[in-house]
């Protein structure tokens, strides 16, 4: 059962800085006596005023604990807290625990390649995992250097935040590293497949799973390509040389994240390294998770937020810069593009959702609320108002204010303010009415064409008024083609004349804003769309279709119309097959279960055409495949595609297990061919997909086989946990998965029992009865969410969903089929 581990308040934050100084860790690790456990031994010096405070510690056990040479008493430790009297000046603590390995992504992950049964081990200390792995003080603006002295496997090899070095087999050092936050701290053991480069007198490492070796030759020069390009480019824009020794990139088994930009070692998810066929998309999404963990190196990890409130300071800055840069000076030039098909939606769909938040000043009032405001808003809506603010000032006033900001605060602390502060003192001039209207107003406007009237439409959000001006680009369609035309909205109506042609609003993001398209617009696309050939503006058209369904602002089958009139395979079908939340596209997810009956034959139409009309060995056809394989009813069809795969594509591993997921979902196949197709190639990736069809199969088994991984009756890694949910609720088996409904709700609570932090707020996402579209649900759903005793990282997630749910069904009831 999981500690219930009492949240850092954002006050015992303040009063613990106020007290203390952190002056050095030097944190000792043994990995190699155990399988299960591992022994940690920190030692703390630290400065204070004199008086009571409290370390953070997440033990299995905690063997002995020493301040300035006196014992302190092992059973205070309580729910993660050991209370400390501190003496005035230097103190000196030594903590010996045994802590946990643990398999959801957090602490000190331990994972076993399927594919050899090999192990690895990496750290993520994210948020308030590090407690889990030595004692600390565990809050971002308590910073110090590090030493790691860590013990391993003979045939191990150890990175970490500083380059490491190793007396003898077995034995590695680390450190003393630059100050520090706790939540940066990590090391990455296991017998990796490592690639060494240089570039401009920094170390270049890559490293993944010896299973993975073969692949991550074969990316290695792509991967080094794009670090050497981002590193010039970030030197320019800040001029600042990157401060943190090495730069090591870890590709990591079951990570929850894309990425975390430990200083010196960052961290991603494996699946980034590609060992089947992906779309340009996939590979433009790694290229900027790259420069977007890159510019954390500065904007971060050179300077982080004094407090999770200010999470925007890395995150929008990481998501403006790793766009950016990816854009400006790599080989994906049309990183943007795909950044508005894949990350627009996220961020204004959280935006719109009831756990909106500013981007600043977001009411951290605990690392748990933290945790849940690492989101769209945080991420994509605050790197759309820097790209904003940037093209206003200018680079030489905008990124002035940047390098005195990391001038001023160099391996320290700061404040949105701070920044603010730095932005006037170079030019930009009073930034206090864009703050307060576009970082501490939550809540996106939203602007419609009224066609009969005349005028343009603002709306502010309720709750949130604000009175924000709104300069973008609408494009026009007329008989010579597409024009644009510049557009400021100033107020609640602003005059404008369309006459009778189709327009798309905002269709390169220029601002931050809801954009619905008018009916006539709508109705226009089916003959337009077949001929665009902006990718840009194709993107800000879907962009305005997905808000309108949204809002319950467009039918359904208006929008079914559209697709079929050109099938959308320039938006990867499946760009995020490596991140868990955003597996599912939008088409099948969101847009056919509200369609009208025949829409589902129409889309799989609409791909099978473009599969047969798209160039042989063209990313296209792959795209094409996948959508046709999504949508196939036919088991026959699948079957022939198991067979003999369209010229052009071969049958890797990914379209294989994509196959045998729909068939399974289908009812057509069973555990035994899965079993056997997993025994076949045991993967890492086949056991995730694995566990996706085996959930799927329309049968009562194995809805149960899904049911005891949510309730932790079985335990099973992060990966396997979210599969298991995404695989269990298939439209077509709503008979079958009813029982299923009352018990998510009866049950998500006790949820927290077994888990914590991301994994269990991603179980409740990904085991929410999403095909359940009733009024009926979504009563349950606010039912529960009316417990005040509810986890909070349930009921943040369990309220997004509920959220979705309720629109879904309000454009049912708006579009009755």
């Amino acid at each position: 059962m999981s500690t219930p581990y009492r949240s850092l308040q954002r006050v015992e934050a303040e009063a613990r800085a106020d007290l203390l100084t952190v002056e050095s860790y030097d944190v000792r690790l043994d990995l190699a006596a155990d399988e299960a456990t591992f022994g940690s031994v920190t030692t703390i010096h630290f400065d204070s005023l004199g008086g009571p405070t409290f370390l953070d510690l997440k033990p299995a056990a905690l063997h002995r604990a020493t301040l300035n040479g006196q014992p302190v008493d092992a059973d205070l430790l309580d729910r993660g807290r050991l209370p400390l009297e501190t003496a005035s000046g230097p103190n000196e603590l030594v903590v010996e625990a045994t802590m946990r390995f643990r398999n959801d992504g957090e602490g000190l992950h331990r994972s076993v390649d399927p594919a050899d049964g090999r192990h690895y081990v990496y750290g993520m200390s994210f948020m308030d995992a590090a407690p889990s792995i030595f004692g600390c003080f565990d809050q971002p603006d308590l910073k110090a250097p590090y030493t790691f002295r860590v013990v391993t496997p003979t045939d191990w090899t150890v990175v970490g935040n500083a380059p490491a070095t190793s007396a003898e087999p077995g034995v590695w050092e680390i450190g003393p590293t630059q100050p520090l936050s706790t939540y940066f701290v990590t090391v990455v053991a296991g017998p990796y497949h490592l690639v060494c480069d240089e570039h401009d007198g920094i170390v270049l490492g890559l490293s993944a799973r010896r299973s993975l070796a073969a692949a991550l030759d074969a990316d290695a020069q792509e991967l080094f390509t794009l670090t050497r390009q981002s590193f010039d480019e970030m030197h320019r824009l800040f001029g600042i040389r990157y401060p943190f020794g090495d730069y090591h990139q870890a590709f990591v088994p079951e990570f929850n994240a894309g990425a975390m930009e430990n200083p010196g070692c960052v961290t991603f998810r494996d699946q980034l390294v590609f060992d089947t066929r992906v779309t340009r998309g996939t590979r433009i999404a790694r290229a900027t998770t790259v420069a977007h963990e890159m510019a954390h190196q500065w904007f971060g990890n050179i300077v982080t937020p004094r407090w999770w409130d200010d999470l925007w300071l890395n995150e929008s800055f990481a998501e403006y810069l790793g766009n950016r840069v990816t854009a400006e000076v790599t080989q994906y030039a049309d990183a943007w593009v795909d950044h508005s098909f894949v990350r627009r939606q996220w961020g204004l769909v959280a935006d719109l959702g009831p756990g909106t938040h500013p981007v600043a000043g977001n009411g951290a009032v605990d690392a748990t609320a933290a945790l849940q405001d690492f989101d769209g808003i945080s991420y994509v809506k605050g790197s759309s108002i820097l790209r904003q603010l940037a093209a206003t000032l200018g680079d030489d006033v905008f990124f002035g204010g940047v390098v005195d900001h990391l001038t001023r605060h160099r391996f320290g602390n700061a404040t949105m303010d701070d920044l603010l502060d730095s932005w006037e003192r170079a030019g930009a001039g009073d930034l206090s009415a864009f703050a307060d209207q576009w970082l501490r107003t939550a809540g996106p406007d939203t602007i419609v064409l009224d066609r009969g009237a005349g005028v343009l439409r603002r709306t502010s959000p309720d709750g949130h008024p604000a009175d924000r001006t709104h300069t973008f680009q609408a494009a026009v369609a007329g008989p010579d083609g597409w024009r644009t035309e510049q557009v400021v909205v100033a107020g609640p109506e602003t005059p404008y004349d369309a006459g009778s042609a189709p327009v798309v609003l905002d269709p390169y993001d220029d601002t931050w804003a809801v954009l619905h398209p008018d009916a006539a617009t709508v109705a226009a696309l089916p003959a337009l769309i077949p001929d665009v050939t902006d990718l840009g503006l194709l993107a800000g058209i879907w962009n305005n279709l997905r808000s309108a369904l949204h809002d319950a602002a467009v039918d359904p089958t208006a929008i079914v119309d559209v697709a079929v009139a050109r099938f959308p395979v320039e938006d990867p079908e499946d760009p995020h097959r490596a991140f868990p939340r955003r597996t599912i596209p939008w088409l099948f997810q969101t847009l056919l279960p509200l369609a009208p009956p025949g829409s589902a034959a129409r889309l799989h139409d609409a791909a099978r055409a473009r599969l047969a009309t798209t160039e042989a060995g063209s990313e296209q056809q792959l795209a094409a495949l996948r959508a046709s394989i999504r949508s196939a009813g036919d088991p026959e069809l699948l079957r022939g595609w198991l067979e003999q795969t369209p010229e052009g594509i071969d049958l890797d591993l990914d379209l294989r297990w994509r196959l045998l997921v729909r068939l399974a979902a289908l009812g057509a196949t069973d555990v035994a061919e899965l079993d056997a197709a997993l025994a076949a190639a045991p993967t890492a990736q086949a056991t995730v997909e694995h566990t996706r069809a085996r959930a799927a199969l329309p049968d009562a088994e194995a809805k149960a086989w899904a049911w005891s991984r949510f309730t932790g009756e079985v335990d099973v890694p992060n990966y396997e946990l979210e599969a298991a949910g995404l695989g269990m609720w298939q439209r077509g088996q709503e008979e079958l998965t009813r029982p299923y409904v009352d018990r998510y709700f009866a049950e998500l609570p006790a949820t927290a029992g077994v888990r914590s932090g991301w994994v269990l707020a991603e179980g409740a996402e990904a085991f929410f009865p999403a095909t359940a579209m009733e009024r009926r649900t979504v009563e349950q759903a606010h039912r529960l969410l009316a417990d005040p005793d509810l986890d909070a990282s349930l009921r943040r997630r369990l309220g997004d969903a509920t959220d979705h749910l309720e629109r879904m069904v309000r454009v049912r009831e708006t579009y009755p089929s």
